[in-house]
């Protein structure tokens, strides 16, 4: 088992508070973020739909990539790109769209193969697993054409 940890240190009431997120590896470590960096276009620190985003594309890749090597292909490069819809809800909110857009290089692998490889990995990716209850995770993949 592997178990990874996140600290989330907040002040102040809600609209007014403020944040800072931090991982035990350090890759982030007090990262500001607060209602404008959630809900307005404020780019001075991060919220949790990117975070989010950013796990789920990094999970993906990794079981994409694995999916190749196990069916013999290598991957050259995987570039995966996700985009967390937060939406209004009754009183609150609810992730109600995850769209991954994947391009990778991978020599030898036809466009019907990696069709499959790609859908595979989004069922089999731990993150799509654990998100399972957003209405919709989409996947548009693109073969990139590679030595």
């Amino acid at each position: 088992m592997i178990e990874k940890t996140a600290h989330v240190h907040w002040e102040g009431a809600g609209k007014n508070g403020k944040g800072q997120i931090s991982t035990e590896t350090g890759a982030l470590k007090a990262v500001p973020y607060g209602f404008a960096t959630r809900f307005e276009d404020d780019r001075r620190g991060s919220n949790p739909e990117e975070i989010l985003g950013a796990a789920h594309a990094a999970c993906f890749s990794m079981a994409f990539s694995f999916a190749c090597d196990k069916a013999g292909f290598a991957t050259s490069a995987v570039d995966t790109q996700a985009k967390v819809r937060l939406a209004k809800q009754g009183e609150g909110f609810v992730i109600d769209r995850i769209a991954l857009v994947l391009q990778a290089t991978v020599p030898g692998l036809d466009e019907a193969k990696f069709q499959a490889l790609a859908l595979a990995a989004k069922r089999d990716c731990p993150l799509s697993k654990a998100l399972a209850s957003v209405p919709e995770i989409s996947l548009q993949a693109s073969l990139v054409p590679g030595s």
